[in-house]
């Protein structure tokens, strides 16, 4: 029976053998490639959130293992990247394309099981095709890229916005690709550690500051992405920087209830909208133009990914994620690598 990792409790990992399901209509089965950490996957590691009931892991790519009936055109050892979202389908916020907010919604990883496993099962319409430019390995991006597309979008970046990134995680990071890919005229991050700094240059922002210097933006930003959470004052910083009429995008999971100037958010007229994973806007997926930018950028966004493990070694995996002064940005598992998997070398390699 395939492996998969559960979570008895706080700070602990484990592996329990599941019942292998063939798919049925409509739905395909995965040989699950690389699934990543996430910082809300941390919250309940942390004891922060309740552990899930289920394998945990929503950041996916895998390879097509069979295919039920009415699937569409998936094929048998199709490459793809996982929009971890069931829905119904039917109701108000389904049929406009608000999927994501769906009163039925069962996410993956959290409400039904996850990619942090050798197989699942999902429905097909979760699959998105991986480019040919784009490995399995930085498939695993795909998923946290379309959270910080649909934030960049929903804020209305473009050419002439200059933006601010609370955070240099994962999400802020890729917010940065985003906010580029969408041609903002001026993009400042603020990254706390020396390993976040460099990607973030690297990635193209045009400022790279401390949390304590958010004041210092060289443009005020019309534009403000939080990305930080927890238990931070991010949210009061970017209602305090952002340009009169400015936007503030909250992608951050919190976990207490962040404070702000209620009376400068009323002088300044500042909008602060919640951001919520993906979506289909405008006529297109945030999962689309997240495979679009890393099959333009993936030279660039590849680095991100400092970690690999095995499914063997999930508990080291989530440990060295919550410790950043192991130089952790992205920590992958491997369902298929055998034993442990080393940081330098290339994950992808033999899985394809």
């Amino acid at each position: 029976m395939p492996l998969a990792a559960k979570v008895p409790r706080p700070g602990c990992i484990e592996l329990e053998e599941v019942p292998q399901r063939r798919p049925q209509a409509g739905e395909v089965s995965l040989r699950v490639s690389h699934c990543g950490v996430c910082g809300s996957d941390l919250h309940f590691f942390h004891g922060r959130l309740p552990p899930p009931a289920v394998c945990p892991g929503h950041e996916i790519s895998a390879v097509v293992e069979a295919v039920g009936g009415g699937a569409g055109s998936v094929r048998e050892g199709d490459h793809v990247a996982v929009e971890p979202l069931a829905r119904c389908g039917r109701c108000a916020c389904c049929r406009r394309g608000d999927y994501h907010l769906c009163e039925h919604l069962a996410i993956f990883g959290i409400h039904a099981a996850g990619g942090m496993a050798e197989q699942m099962v999902v429905p097909a319409y979760c699959l998105y095709p991986l480019p040919a430019s784009v490995d399995l390995e930085l498939g695993a991006l795909t998923e946290p890229l379309a959270v910080a597309v649909h934030a960049a979008r929903l804020a209305g970046v473009g050419p002439d916005t200059s933006v601010l990134i609370l955070g240099a995680g994962t999400i802020g990071l890729l917010s940065v690709a985003a906010c580029k890919h969408l041609q903002a005229r001026f993009v400042t991050i603020t990254a706390r550690y020396p390993q976040q700094r460099g990607h973030a240059a690297a990635l193209g922002a045009d400022q790279v500051l401390e949390p304590e210097q958010v004041a210092q933006c060289e443009a005020t930003p019309e534009v403000v992405i939080e990305t930080v959470g927890g238990g931070a004052d991010t949210v009061a910083d970017g209602v305090a920087v952002v340009a009169r009429g400015g936007r503030v995008v909250v992608t951050g999971l919190f976990d207490q209830a962040p404070g702000f100037n209620p009376l400068l958010l009323i002088l300044k007229e500042v909008t602060i909208t919640g951001s919520n994973v993906y979506n289909l806007r405008g006529g297109r997926h945030d999962f689309d133009i997240a495979l679009e930018i890393l099959s333009e950028q993936g030279a660039l966004i590849a680095p991100l990914i400092t970690h690999r493990f095995s499914l063997n070694d999930t508990q080291p995996a989530f440990e060295t994620a919550a410790d950043k002064a192991s130089g952790a940005v992205k920590v992958l598992i491997v369902p298929g690598a055998g034993g442990s998997v080393p940081p330098d070398r290339p994950a992808s390699a033999g899985v394809r």
